[in-house]
């Protein structure tokens, strides 16, 4: 069999009513290569006017990076580098936490126009050797990505390496990020080149070979052997994978090789040790009650 697990996207508020779709973790699949994260956002329609209750607040992360790719819709990113970027549909927002930063994500574009939200924020751990690298920020537009088109599929390639190219973003494991838009009929091979690999579908329905992937749901695929993804409808598809990068702890934004790394750092955000971002240091969000590692 091509498919060695299906993960079905389970509702997660993220505060103020803003409802995700968390796929990774899951319990029986930590990570994706080095994917440890997985939200679907949206699709949302927001209304010009919005609290801003739905904002995500400043919050600290460590040891990972955290990439942001819309479909629809436009987030406002402020971090404590200094960096405000406001985040397009196709672009890549590409933020690397290493030994801490922190970030707001606002929804600035929707309170004052309206907004269809849609997208996906992912987060990729580091290895061992960069969990403690001095953070870092990179902004790649759409037209920077490397794109292709090919008997009704468009595609493009949001981080990593595969078939050939290349993204921009600064990545520091073996992986993979591929968007694919593809019509009615249309087929895609993706190869073994990653030992792990899995297959997201956005919208829309497709197979992968044979077996049937539905919405929301993320195929875990088996290692050493393609794959065809055949779209039986108009689909949405994410690709995603790459080469393992060991054990690894969560708490709450933090990701670590360490478990006292991460109470370290649950410490010194709650003592008001991490530097906020200069344009928005107003209010944070604070680490859960009854947190532990």
């Amino acid at each position: 069999m091509s498919i060695e697990l299906l993960i079905e996207k389970r509702t997660h508020d993220l505060g103020g009513g803003f409802v995700v779709g968390r796929v990774l973790p899951f319990r029986k699949r930590r990570m994706m290569g080095p994917f440890i994260f997985w939200d679907h956002l949206g699709p949302l329609t927001l209304e010009a006017g919005i609290p801003r209750e739905l904002d995500v607040r400043p919050h600290p992360h460590i040891g990972l990076s955290t990439v942001t790719y819309l479909y629809s819709g436009a987030i406002t990113h402020r971090d404590s580098l200094g960096f405000e970027q406001e985040i397009r549909p196709g672009a890549v927002n590409w933020m690397t936490a290493g030994k801490g930063i922190t970030h707001s994500e606002r929804l600035e574009y929707a309170r004052a126009h309206g907004a269809d939200m849609h997208g996906i924020q992912a987060w990729v751990a580091l290895p061992d050797d960069k969990e403690q690298m001095d953070p870092m920020f990179q902004h790649h537009a759409a037209s920077a990505l490397p794109t292709w088109e090919s008997d009704g599929v468009q595609g493009r390639l949001i981080a990593g390496e595969i078939d050939g190219l290349t993204a921009p973003a600064t990545t520091y494991s073996p992986m993979f990020f591929q968007h694919l838009n593809m019509q009615e009929g249309a087929r895609h091979s993706l190869p073994p080149t990653y030992s792990e690999r899995a297959v997201y579908l956005t919208s829309g329905q497709v197979q992968v070979d044979g077996q049937p992937l539905a919405p929301g749901q993320m195929a875990v695929l088996s290692a050493g052997k393609a794959v065809t993804i055949t779209a039986t409808t108009p689909s949405v598809v994410m690709l995603l994978g790459g080469e393992p990068i060991g054990e690894r702890f969560m708490l709450w934004n933090f990701v670590s090789s360490s478990k006292d790394t991460l109470r370290a750092a649950a410490h010194d955000w709650q003592a008001g040790r991490m530097k906020l971002p200069d344009a928005d240091h107003q209010e944070w969000i604070p680490m859960p009650e009854g947190w532990s590692v």
